[in-house]
């Protein structure tokens, strides 16, 4: 898509991974790793680098809303590591911090990365996002214990939202007016809720909230030849435990609910699943915005937002 106006070139995209790539390495040796065979794992939104032969991997968030400075990513991070630490020491089975470095964001070249252990996965099969979704229960289980304090549902980047759709007014080529102007009269009535944890408890009175985190767990938990890892806290928050299931679907609902019961947790409370469904479908729009850094979000947001124009207004929440 790199021919429409203002979005980057291949070229581009390759030269910001060559810099996130050289900006790991030199944080690395620099924290005396040995790094000999650095490979880029992944490249969506970060660029993932193992430091081979050393058993770690450096994440480098590069796709950013333009007020996502090193300060603010760092912030982020620091409760990441907190938490995934936290489970680490707990048992709980987590791709942990790599403890070959000192546990905290690292800042090089104008990126701030986090550095994690490496681990073998097993790429054999498809992920079985039901039997996820079970996991996801016991993870929740474990969150309840968090001693640490978590901001209320920074998940859902409530500034990225108003900010993305602010830009995409200037747009048409990445969204049409009529589905802006539903984006934006949805998020009018959103945003109130995932903003205040006050208003949130008005509207839902009795749900509870605890540490989720914050980024559909059932997709980012790894298969390695030890069994499942949970990874990827990124947008680790505190908010009810609707938000980690969101966009699921029913069959991953009820393998949530069956799991939760089994461990004495609260299953899924209906309306508040349907109005973290929208606010997710509303983030999903809002990342159109982010396409001229990532050209490949205008195909991959293309069914979510065919799939939005069918349901009702903001998921139908207020029924």
């Amino acid at each position: 898509m790199s021919e429409l106006p203002g979005f980057m070139t291949p070229d581009q995209l390759a030269a910001r991974t060559s810099r996130a790539r050289d900006a790991a390495v030199a944080a690395g040796r620099d924290l005396g790793l040995t790094v000999t065979d650095a490979t880029v794992l992944h490249d969506v939104f970060s660029v993932v680098v193992h430091l081979a032969p050393s058993p770690v991997v450096v994440r480098v968030p590069t796709v950013l809303p333009p007020y996502a400075g090193p300060d603010i990513q760092a912030a982020r991070q620091r409760l990441e590591l907190d938490v995934v630490g936290w489970l680490a020491a707990q048992g709980v089975p987590v791709v942990p911090p790599s403890p070959l470095v000192p546990r905290e964001p690292v800042r090089r070249d104008g990126f701030s990365m986090t550095f994690w252990q490496f681990v073998e996965q097993d790429k054999g099969g498809e992920p079985d996002y039901v039997h996820h979704s079970r996991l996801t229960a016991g993870l929740h289980a474990a969150l309840r214990s968090y001693p640490g304090e978590l901001p209320f549902l920074s998940a859902a980047e409530p500034r990225f939202a108003t900010e993305a759709l602010a830009a995409l007014e200037g747009r048409p080529d990445l969204l049409g007016p009529a589905d802006l102007d539903r984006a934006r009269r949805e998020w009018a009535l959103l945003e109130p809720l995932v903003s205040s944890r006050a208003a949130f408890e008005a509207e839902f009175p009795g749900v509870g909230f605890q540490p989720v985190h914050g980024d559909a767990p059932a997709v980012n938990i790894v298969a390695t030849p030890g069994g499942a890892l949970y990874s990827d806290f990124e947008l680790v928050t505190l908010g009810p435990v609707e938000w980690d299931v969101a966009a699921l679907g029913p069959e991953c609902e009820a393998a949530y609910d069956e799991a939760a019961r089994s461990r004495g947790l609260r299953t899924l409370d209906e309306r508040v699943l349907r109005f973290v469904n929208a606010v997710g479908m509303t983030r999903s729009v809002a990342c159109l915005a982010l396409a001229p850094q990532l050209p490949l979000l205008v195909e991959a947001v293309r069914p979510a937002i065919e799939h939005w124009r069918t349901l009702p207004f903001a998921g139908g929440w207020q029924n």
